[in-house]
């Protein structure tokens, strides 16, 4: 029986201090499962530099020209997780059965992905990667992401409660997935609108093996934020909702200071006054400013900029073009901070 062709895609971003025992780990996971005979001998590693400014992209340059099972994908600047990860995805599924993502920081456990093989092979097109539990993780980012989770299903977004990006795809699941254009993409709740057969491994979560995480709480809560206004109007329906309870309640409010009125007891103030506008004044400019923040996703949709731009393809790389001295002067660089990296298994 032919054995399926896995590509493992793995974005990077300034990953220069885990990226050697990532590139070890998983290739060391690749050939043992290329030798049990669970997947063929032509799957492979894909590494995609993310706009790196350290020397992330050397490290994976330097390993793909001596491991045919490694190869690379720099970016032309840094476009951000998701779409780096789809950068990946999507030049892997030409040449794969199935493509699995993978976080650099090895937190996921690469030992159960085997389990997502047997998965696939049993007609599953996705496999999610399922958190058991969260105790890795702080107080406040344990509650926020549950708060999160629990929002967006409240919100009729389909999440798999979790789920971060550790998963696997059919190459058919991954064709489908292209089809969606938008530029906000939202990944975690994408996946599950394609509707193919899916199913989960759960897997404990480990502490990151170094450098620093690259989701800190600002771009956790843009990450969240980006995700709600992808795919839910809820919340502009519930400033409307707001607007009409506000309305009604100053309709009673104000019936009742015009009975006070006949009855004699009204006394001049401005606290109830001043109260009243910086409320209401300020329920316009939270409003005034969700509205803002789809139509701007609008604008981003309509101007149709592609969501990244591959520089190089370690693979595809052939003879350049002659260089001007500036470019050799950087090439020239390139190389000799190439030949002063450690030499890695």
């Amino acid at each position: 029986m032919k054995q399926p062709v896995l590509t493992i895609v793995v974005p990077c971003y300034n990953e220069e201090e885990v990226l050697p025992t990532t590139i070890d780990s998983l290739h060391e996971l690749l050939i043992t499962m290329i030798a049990d005979e669970q997947i063929s001998k032509e799957s492979h590693l894909l590494f995609v530099d993310d706009g790196s400014k350290d020397q992330t992209w050397t490290i994976i340059h330097k390993r793909s020209l001596k491991d045919n099972h490694v190869s690379g994908l720099k970016l032309s600047r840094n476009v951000g997780h998701q779409n780096a990860l789809l950068a990946g995805l999507f030049t892997a599924k030409d040449s794969s059965d199935c493509v699995l993502s993978i976080d650099a920081d090895l937190q996921d456990d690469i030992n159960v992905i085997p389990n997502f093989i047997e998965k696939f092979k049993k007609g599953h097109d996705i496999v999610y990667g399922v958190r058991k539990k969260r105790d890795c993780d702080t107080f406040f980012k344990r509650r926020t992401a549950e708060f999160f989770y629990t929002l967006m299903n409240k919100m009729g977004v389909n999440l798999v409660y979790n789920h971060a990006d550790f998963r696997l795809m059919s190459k058919r699941a991954l064709q489908e997935l292209e089809k969606f254009e938008e530029v906000n993409m939202f990944l975690r709740g994408i996946v599950p609108l394609i509707g193919y057969r899916s199913t989960s491994v759960f897997y404990d979560r480990k502490e990151r093996l170094a450098g620093e995480t690259k989701y800190p709480l600002k771009k956790m809560l843009y990450f969240a934020f980006d995700g709600i206004t992808s795919f839910s109007v809820t919340p502009i329906r519930f400033v409307l909702l707001t607007g009409l309870v506000s309305f009604f309640v100053s309709l009673l409010f104000g019936a009742y200071f015009f009975s006070l009125k006949f009855i004699g007891e009204t006394e001049t103030g401005w606290t109830s006054l001043i109260t009243s506008i910086w409320l209401i004044g300020g329920l316009q400019l939270i409003g005034i400013g969700l509205i803002g923040e789809y139509i701007g996703k609008i604008y981003k949709e309509s101007k149709r900029r592609p969501k990244y731009i591959v520089e190089m393809d370690s693979k595809t790389y052939t003879k350049p073009l002659p260089l001007t001295n500036t470019q050799r002067a950087k090439d020239e660089s390139y190389n000799l901070n190439l030949r002063k990296l450690p030499e890695t298994n």
